[in-house]
């Protein structure tokens, strides 16, 4: 029996395994809200305006008594939450698989950020400090749970069927993305028949997907279950020892090094063009909120669709030529965004559904070809790093388009210096022979990858 049955054995018989993978999906339903609705269309606008009206004459904020650019302050909240969260996700990590017990923790982290952004609601007047601390707490939460809930993929799926079962979970995602977003929609653009402000609209919308985020965790926590540890439960060094630990363990793993390198990069433009594409909006395109929420509506819908039909690209052609591709587009695409006019909403749709196409695919196939890059035993530990860049989680892009804005006062060039990210991880990930780095880490290599 080899590595890659005895993984699928693991999760039991076909039935049981089946059921585990629907309750998984369950996971991105629940938590794709919060980087849908707060993240992408409304906490970055939002907070920005708190900010704004908190500010001094010049047009800056002073968090313990640092001098920031209003404008700046969310990508920084957002730059502090991941760095929070490196030396968070690591131990996380690192615990899980010594000690088998995944679902606690995802649990405590999954809670810990459905209780901040509830708390969202709290947000007004010039409360960007609470935003800013909400916003940070909920960011890390996030990024822990996703490690934890990313290192059940190779328990519960044999090599052959990741691309689709990951493929799944994205779409699950977005297609609760998209019904939340039309909910916020009818209330937002009708907040005064509701008796409600637009401030107050804004605050139900975000603490309602903290709300439907604990709510539906409950389902994978009642389907998913632990598995015995690979090793004895030890003592985990704390914080950046277990990163440098992690990293220093992969350093046996060249080829598993190599596309996290490359991840990292490409993943980081999409997850900064994501979470800065509403404040690029509203305060560039001059466009308002309702115009927003309509564009990242389509951009759910159609990334349901893209998810999927790109899984079908990757059986295939393989999921590497399918990423390559993608981020081919992602150039192309944020390249257009530059020279959008203000003020015409026809064209940031269109840009939108560009997004939209390529978006969850991308982000499902390299969740599932990291998943065969994995030596067995260490899912949660690798896939802690793995989750440094994902889900808006990353670090470097919103601070390079922070301090670009900042520097220059245009959005634009903030926009298409993220240009960079694509072009560096298209070059990196080219490079990486993916059949040989899956045999290289103890898996059986897929037909097609």
């Amino acid at each position: 029996m080899d590595i890659g049955t005895v993984r699928v054995a693991a999760a039991g018989p076909a039935a049981g395994r089946r059921r585990e993978q629907r309750g998984w999906y369950f996971y991105d339903w629940a938590c794709s809200v919060y980087s849908t609705s707060v993240l992408t269309v409304f906490i970055g606008p939002y907070l920005t305006s708190v900010a704004k009206s908190a500010a001094d004459s010049d047009g800056y904020v002073h968090p313990l008594g640092i001098p920031v650019r209003a404008g700046s302050y969310f990508p920084y909240c957002v730059s502090l939450s991941v760095v929070i969260a490196i030396v968070v996700m690591p131990l996380a990590g690192a615990r899980a698989d010594r000690s088998g017990r995944k679902k606690p923790l995802l649990a405590l982290a999954a809670y810990t950020g459905a209780t901040a952004t509830t708390g969202m609601f709290f947000l007004g007047g010039d409360r960007y400090l609470l935003g800013g601390a909400l916003l940070v707490v909920a960011n890390a939460s996030i990024a822990v749970s996703m490690v934890l809930y990313n290192a059940f993929l190779p328990q519960i799926a044999g090599p052959e069927e990741r691309d689709r079962v990951s493929s799944r979970g994205w779409a699950f995602g977005y297609a609760a993305g998209a019904l939340v977003l039309i909910v916020n929609l009818v209330l937002f653009t009708g907040h005064d028949s509701f008796g409600l402000s637009e401030s107050a609209a804004v605050r139900v919308c975000l603490a309602s997907a903290g709300l439907w985020w604990g709510a539906f965790t409950l389902v994978p926590l009642r389907r998913l279950r632990d598995r015995p540890a690979a090793a004895p439960v030890a003592a985990a060094p704390h914080g950046w020892r277990q990163l440098a630990a992690t990293l220093r363990d992969m350093r046996g793993k060249p080829l598993t090094l190599a596309f996290l390198l490359a991840y990292l990069i490409y993943n980081d433009g999409i997850q900064t063009v994501i979470s800065q594409a509403s404040v690029y909006g509203s305060e560039e395109l001059g466009l308002g909120q309702s115009t927003l929420i309509g564009a990242v509506l389509l951009v759910q819908v159609l990334a349901v669709g893209g998810a999927l039909g790109m899984g079908r690209l990757a059986r295939a052609y393989g999921a590497k030529r399918t990423i390559l591709g993608s981020l081919v587009a992602w150039t192309l695409t944020l390249g257009a965004g530059y020279f959008l006019p203000a003020g015409a909403p026809v064209w940031f749709f269109v840009l939108a559904a560009g997004i939209g196409l390529v978006l969850g695919g991308s982000q499902a196939l390299s969740r599932s070809l990291f998943s065969h890059l994995v030596p067995p035993g260490k899912e949660a530990e690798y896939f802690s790093a793995y989750e440094m860049s994902d889900r808006g989680m990353s670090w470097l892009g919103p601070l390079l388009f922070g301090l670009t804005y900042q520097l220059t006062g245009s959005y634009r060039d903030a926009i298409i210096s993220l240009v960079v990210f694509f072009v560096a991880g298209f070059a990196l990930l080219a490079r990486v022979p993916v059949r040989r780095a899956v045999r290289d880490a103890g898996n059986p290599v897929p037909d097609r990858i």
